[in-house]
């Protein structure tokens, strides 16, 4: 990783966007968890500006990831991300180091901060047995796959599902990729850890007993598997 991602990104606004409101530095550069490969995640406030949008571009050797807003844009962008369960801009924001405008961030670091603190929006009881049914019907192919390159994606299926489900039902924040164990672990390290490793197993082993288990659990608080008697889009009395 380069020397210093606060200076740059600093240098890089001042050049490229004198005239912001404010700006500050997210990601994995202010968490302390960068790598070669990682990136400035800028977000910019400018307050003249029309329509927000996303940008990627490199400046003095760095990828830079910039989203910029003006001052309401973000609001839908965080109302979105409580929707969806997914903090992106709320947790850049949240973390994010000012780099300027301390004065017109600060209120809105705190609203972040409150809403990561808060969680995303509950599940109704309906979307919990739709869940229950994907989730059912993707453990299902994964018992009864006996081709392992089928195998192998169907457990890719299993592990986005099941993350979703046991997050959401505590109302806890979900990700993607890389972001999937980290919001795991954010929810429980034991758990996370037992996550990973049934998975792992089964990649390395062709062992599913702990994949079952552990999907089986997940769902169990909530009525277990779910096939027969589920319905989706039918208007009663038809």
């Amino acid at each position: 990783m380069k020397a210093n991602p606060v200076e740059d990104a600093l240098k890089f606004i001042n050049a490229k966007y004198p005239s912001c409101n404010a700006a500050l530095l997210a990601g994995s550069v202010v968490r302390g968890e960068a790598n070669d490969t990682s990136d400035l995640d800028i977000v910019v406030f400018d307050g003249n500006l029309f329509a927000p949008y996303r940008e990627s571009l490199i400046d003095n050797g760095w990828p830079i990831e910039l989203f910029v807003h003006n001052l309401t844009s973000y609001k839908d962008f965080f109302k979105s991300d409580i929707e969806r369960g997914v903090p992106s801009l709320v947790r850049m924001v949240s973390d994010g180091i000012v780099l300027k405008g301390p004065d017109i961030i600060a209120p809105i670091k705190e609203e972040a901060k409150k809403l990561m603190e808060k969680g995303p929006e509950e599940w109704t009881e309906d979307l919990i047995v739709t869940k229950r049914y994907f989730l059912t019907d993707a453990l299902e192919d994964f018992i009864g796959s006996t081709n392992r390159a089928e195998s192998i994606f169907i457990a890719l299926t299993l592990a986005n599902l099941a993350s979703e489900f046991v997050l959401r039902v505590n109302r806890k924040w979900i990700g993607k990729s890389k972001w999937i164990v980290r919001s795991l672990r954010e929810y429980d390290e034991k758990f996370a850890e037992r996550f990973t490793e049934a998975f792992d197993c089964f990649y390395k082993t062709d062992q599913k007993d702990k994949i079952i288990e552990l999907v089986d659990g997940i769902m169990e608080p909530y009525g277990g598997r779910l096939f027969e008697g589920f319905s989706l889009g039918k208007i009663p009395g038809l």
